[in-house]
């Protein structure tokens, strides 16, 4: 099924997939807040547009998934691995793995030395996820979230 799974680059086409997608896993779990709506109504401003990056995971050239990486504008971390999302449709196939692993690629080849996450320990797969990539926990600094209850970080040699 893997090879079946093709990540591109957002373009303005995807822009309504990569709301509803985070949005539907937001709303299940979570209320919407301030920084969702401006990172999902708003991508290219706020995220491409800062010197970002969006992939999208695509199956039968659906959208299935997707992951943001947002410049960040401090001294600690280059970027946020942001606006995870995978459809229910096509979860356990490795989406979310094959999404991440592309964001930090993506990361590396803008020269990054770390990423940063934010996220929340009901979503266990997301935190395996993660821990798989190679992020680990770190102690809190401040959020514009209120459902964060973890942050990790991934340095990159």
């Amino acid at each position: 099924m893997l090879q079946e799974i093709k990540i591109v680059d957002f373009n303005p086409s995807y822009q309504n997939a990569f709301r509803a997608l985070n949005e539907a896993w937001i709303k299940k779990y979570f209320v919407m807040e301030e920084a969702d709506f401006k990172a999902l109504d708003h991508p290219k401003k706020h995220i491409l547009d800062k010197g970002g990056y969006i992939a999208i995971a695509l199956w039968e050239k659906v959208p299935v998934g997707t992951c943001a990486l947002m410049k960040m504008d401090n001294n600690q971390f280059d970027y946020e691995l942001a606006k995870m999302a995978v459809s229910p449709r096509a979860q356990g196939l490795g989406v979310g793995y094959q999404l991440g692993a592309k964001v930090i690629d993506k990361a590396k080849e803008l020269g990054a030395t770390s990423i940063f996450l934010e996220s929340n320990t009901i979503l266990e797969p997301a935190i395996r996820l993660y821990k798989k990539l190679g992020f680990k926990e770190i102690e809190h600094i401040s959020t514009p979230y209120e459902r964060c209850n973890i942050q990790m970080c991934l340095d990159i040699p």
